[in-house]
């Protein structure tokens, strides 16, 4: 971005319409506080907001994906394992005094 697209607050304020019209042009316009980034304005045409697809993330994903834990599975095999959940019957027989 350059220079000219960078404006102290204190200009934006005084000069909204031209902040406005250039980043309108298709240049964002970038507004700083005490000289630091604050907020960038920028044409609506030109961004858009998309979510992010939504993935079934398992807890190997999430400790392969973590800086702390990476490495920590290697040699553990993670695959999943078809398991009999059907609920059954438990029955509790009753004791002789």
């Amino acid at each position: 971005m350059a220079r000219s697209n960078v404006w102290k607050l204190q200009d934006a304020k005084a000069r909204f319409s031209e902040l406005v019209r250039k980043a309108r042009a298709g240049a964002p316009q970038k507004v700083t506080v005490h000289g630091k980034e604050a907020v960038i304005v920028l044409d609506p045409e030109r961004f858009e907001v998309r979510p992010k697809p939504r993935r079934d993330r398992t807890m190997a994903d999430f400790v392969e994906g973590s800086k702390k834990f990476r490495g920590l599975l290697e040699g553990v095999d993670l695959d999943r394992v078809e398991m009999d959940i059907t609920p059954r019957r438990l029955v509790f027989e009753e004791e002789d005094e």
